[in-house]
């Protein structure tokens, strides 16, 4: 009895066994039907829609739409567009005298031709500049070799500035400079704080002429704030002769044409002999588009003053696109040359063109 029913057993789950064999197996996909990680990216509403076989209808096509798009980046292209932009427009204050030195002060665009790095350009604009504001640096050499001269220069600085700054309009800095430049009046309309300034001065010291140029036109004229066109100067007082410096006299220079700056010199040397440093200031104010003065006797100090005063109020600037421009950094010349010959043009020898 007990072998009849083992058998029955045994019999049993061999049936069993065969019947699970010819059975398809339900996980087993039909060809038809896409891998398991395809259908899963299907959207529900297109996925696995059977028909009436119980095989799907078609296969999806390929989730093209599902790969998500690029970012839209047309603005933030846009602002590096106007980030690299490289404005190639040169402009160039100058003034013009007859043979007898007059400032001529009624010429039109077509009295001058603008030669660039050798090539002939057209301008852009062109006006007179006797009435722009002005930015103006005072730098007073206080060394050692100044000390018996230097009060009078203080008082014909004075003068000057309370002359030429108009307030609410004009606005200048002063800064004395032995081994080391100092600020003793940051940037102001007022000429009593001015004229506070410059008498605060004292001398004493080696000269470190060029570090206090460079100084002037790279932190307080390039750095400050100009919301409108405007004239900047600097009138610089100093017999020339530097011997502490850390920057060259060609560097000083550059950082001027950088800040669009005219340098203006006025000698303190009262030998009577033009020496070595009075050749510093004259390369100086030549290649800024200046003028150095040589006052041999302490009262003609006062008419150096004069003379820039009427000059910074008897210029003229114009504007042109440089025919080959590119913005490689290097140093460009400049020549303005007026249509008569009996006119002299005074302006910077050149400029250095803006890096990419």
């Amino acid at each position: 009895m007990k072998s009849r029913i083992f058998l029955f057993l045994v019999l049993l789950a061999l049936s069993a066994y065969l019947v699970g064999q010819t059975a398809p197996p339900a996980s087993t996909p039909s060809v038809a039907q896409a891998p398991s990680e395809k259908t899963n990216a299907q959207p529900a509403s297109s996925a696995q829609t059977p028909s009436a076989s119980g095989t799907p209808a078609s296969t999806p096509p390929p989730a093209a739409a599902q790969t998500p798009a690029p970012p839209d980046n047309s603005e933030s292209d846009e602002a590096v567009t106007t980030l690299r932009k490289t404005v190639n427009e040169v402009h160039v204050v100058f003034t013009v005298t007859d043979r007898h030195g007059r400032y001529i002060k009624d010429l039109k665009s077509n009295d001058f031709r603008v030669i660039d790095d050798q090539l002939p350009t057209e301008l852009h604009s062109f006006y007179n500049e006797t009435d722009l504001p002005l930015q103006v640096g005072l730098l007073v050499d206080a060394s050692n070799s100044v000390r018996d001269r230097f009060k009078f220069e203080q008082e014909a600085a004075i003068e000057f500035l309370n002359s030429i700054i108009r307030p609410r309009y004009d606005e200048a800095f002063v800064v004395g400079f032995d081994a080391t430049p100092e600020v003793t009046q940051d940037f102001t309309d007022s000429t009593e704080s001015l004229s506070n300034g410059v008498r605060m001065l004292r001398a004493g010291g080696g000269t470190a002429m060029y570090d206090a140029l460079y100084f002037a036109c790279r932190d307080k004229l390039l750095k400050h704030e100009q919301s409108k066109p405007v004239r900047r100067a600097i009138i610089l007082l100093s017999d020339g002769e530097d011997n502490l410096s850390h920057v060259t006299r060609e560097e000083s220079i550059e950082m001027a044409l950088r800040a669009d700056t005219i340098v203006y010199t006025i000698s303190t040397n009262i030998s009577g002999m033009k020496g070595k440093g009075d050749k510093t200031l004259e390369r100086i104010a030549e290649a800024t588009g200046g003028r150095a003065f040589f006052p041999f006797q302490m009262r003609d100090v006062s008419d150096s003053f004069l003379s820039i005063q009427e000059e910074l109020r008897s210029q003229y600037a114009l504007a042109y696109k440089p025919a080959n421009f590119t913005p490689d950094g290097r140093y460009r010349t400049i020549e303005i040359l007026a249509q008569d010959r009996n006119l002299k043009v005074r302006a910077k020898k050149g400029y250095y063109s803006p890096k990419q």
